[in-house]
């Protein structure tokens, strides 16, 4: 069975399948706030979709961070590792490139367990 949430026209916010939650790319909603707001807006939309979907970051399996500039790589960590299960970190990568609103400077895509 497949499970969609937050469906919009163009694509759903996350989808449920084999008791792996998949995540979109997930920005922030202020565009024009610092990368470090910006991260955590985005930490908590994919707090808010784990816990909607019945899921919880301990249950990460990967993220994929995507940088606008990869010179926001140490801050935007700053506030990842604060938010990050220690005991159960996923798997990551982190490449820079361009996002679809030049302001946008951090996006995210998480998979998780359910």
């Amino acid at each position: 069975m497949i499970k969609r949430y937050k469906i919009g026209r163009r694509m759903s916010q996350a989808v449920a399948h084999g008791g792996v939650l998949y995540l979109a790319g997930q920005v922030a909603d202020d565009a024009k706030a610092s990368l470090e707001d910006q991260t955590r807006q985005v930490l908590k939309k994919i707090d808010d979709l784990l816990a909607e979907a019945g899921s919880e970051k301990s249950k990460l399996i990967s993220i994929t961070v995507f940088l606008s500039n990869i010179a926001d790589f140490d801050a935007m960590n700053r506030i990842y590792d604060a938010w990050v299960d220690q005991a159960n970190p996923p798997t990551r990568a982190c490449v820079e490139a361009r996002l679809a609103d030049p302001d946008l400077r951090v996006e995210m895509i998480a998979i998780a367990a359910l």
